[in-house]
């Protein structure tokens, strides 16, 4: 019986750990899955508008997806990876004051707290007891001083996480044209029923919006519906403008 709790509650564990982990990315997954949805459904509405082959379709929505994908990808690990940079700059020259100017760093940390309120002999102890050990005194400085956390999330998992959302969530466009494609049997209004499919990711992708910013689950879809509507419409507009014109 206690070998049956016992594993019973590392299962727990782990799915909180995962479900953890999944949160911890999820403003990434979500950002991903909106510029992928978005982007790939402009190239559909577009190449509706100019009354393209589904085989043009295609070809156009994934150079879209991956070239897209993977420079989104790239641009959010190298701002991860800069941001952390960016940090163990800072924090080296803390260390370096803090062991070269040991009494100016003091005075900065004594400043610190007696704006927070601390004054008198319990002011001298709270200085006391952070300048005695120069990591905490460091900590201190990185956060109070210049205001500066250290960024936790792995660059690469970073970009890896909003590739994979870019993909994922900016194939659901293109879902019916390959269907039609490579399918028997002909498909009428592929637009129509893209447009229907996308609608769908963006309820879903507006509801994690909702969940990860903690607004308004409504106001999270409908944003989401009005960004990918307005960029089919314009993108639709142009493809209709420039088949005329050319033909």
């Amino acid at each position: 019986m206690l070998n049956v709790i016992h594993q019973d509650e590392d299962g727990l564990h782990g799915t909180h750990t995962t479900w953890t982990a999944f949160q911890e990315y999820l403003g990434e997954f979500v950002y991903g899955g909106i510029d992928g949805s978005v982007t790939t459904f402009a190239v559909v509405a577009g190449a509706a508008g100019a009354e393209l082959s589904s085989a043009v379709v295609i070809i156009l929505g994934f150079a879209n997806l991956f070239a897209d994908g993977f420079s989104m990808s790239i641009g959010s690990y190298l701002s991860t990876k800069s941001e952390r940079d960016n940090y163990y700059k800072h924090r080296k020259v803390e260390y370096w004051e803090v062991d070269n100017m040991p009494e100016v760093e003091r005075e900065e940390i004594r400043e610190i707290y007696r704006a927070k309120g601390f004054e008198g002999e319990l002011l001298e102890q709270v200085v006391a007891k952070i300048t005695e050990d120069r990591d905490r005194w460091v900590d201190i400085m990185m956060k109070e001083e210049l205001e500066m956390i250290e960024e936790q999330k792995s660059p690469f998992t970073m970009g890896l996480v909003t590739f994979i959302s870019f993909i994922v969530v900016g194939f659901i466009p293109l879902l019916i044209y390959v269907y039609e494609y490579f399918s028997t049997n002909s498909v009428d209004n592929e637009f129509a029923i893209a447009c229907f499919l996308t609608s769908l990711a963006f309820i879903g992708i507006g509801l994690l919006k909702a969940v990860v910013t903690q607004t308004n689950r409504f106001k999270g879809v409908l944003e989401t519906l009005i960004l990918g509507a307005s960029a089919a419409f314009f993108a639709y507009w142009v493809g209709d403008f420039l088949e005329k014109l050319i033909n």
